[in-house]
Parts: structure tokens; sequence; C-alpha cells
């Protein structure tokens, strides 16, 4: 678990590149606003979210929960997906647009 990162991770920076080349200047993970964005677009008031299989359980096979202590991190991977839904709701309700982006890390996503 300790090589499982929260930031900077490869899809994430491929996602950084891609809106720099078309052109959009952002701002990393504003604690500022719910959730703690991945990228933020203040002057569209946009913000993207770069989620991955696992921590954020949006039904891929490769979002298996580990064989050792499986109780806890169940509960963990239901709070973080109730978390996420709480998070979005806040900030549109602010008047953000929310993008999410799945973590597609093999051909079975």
């Amino acid at each position: 678990m300790g090589r499982v990162r929260s930031k900077n991770t490869q899809l994430e920076l491929s996602v950084r590149a891609l809106v720099h080349r078309m052109g959009y200047r952002y701002r990393l993970h504003s604690k500022k606003l719910a959730g703690c964005p991945d990228l933020v677009l203040t002057g569209h008031k946009k913000v993207i979210f770069v989620h991955g299989c696992f921590w954020h359980r949006h039904g891929c096979p490769a979002a298996t929960l580990p064989k050792s202590n499986r109780d806890y991190w169940e509960l963990k991977q239901n709070r973080n997906a109730a978390r996420d839904i709480r998070n979005v709701r806040t900030l549109r309700r602010l008047g953000w647009k929310v993008l999410i982006i799945l973590g597609v890390w093999n051909k079975e996503c």
C-alpha cells in the first residue's frame, strides 16, 4: 500500500499535460474547495478530479479489496465513494462545473 499515491499519479500527470496543451492554466489540489480537486480552473469555475480504481471504487475489476483486513477496506472504500458524492454536490451548489476522470489501469476497466 505504500506505493499507492494520492497525488501526482501517472494518470493525474497525463491529465495535467493534456489540459496544459489545450491552453488551460490551473491550480493544483486547492484545499479551499470541497474534496481538494486535483485541478482547478478558477477562471472557468471548473474542477477536475482524477479518481483511481482502488480508492474511489468506480466499479471496475481493478477495484478489488486486499485479502487481509477486508472489512476495513470495504468500509474505507464505501466511505470514500460517499464522500466523493458529497463533495461533488457541494461544489455544484456553489456553481462549479465538475469533471471526474476515472482511472483506467488495465484492459479490464
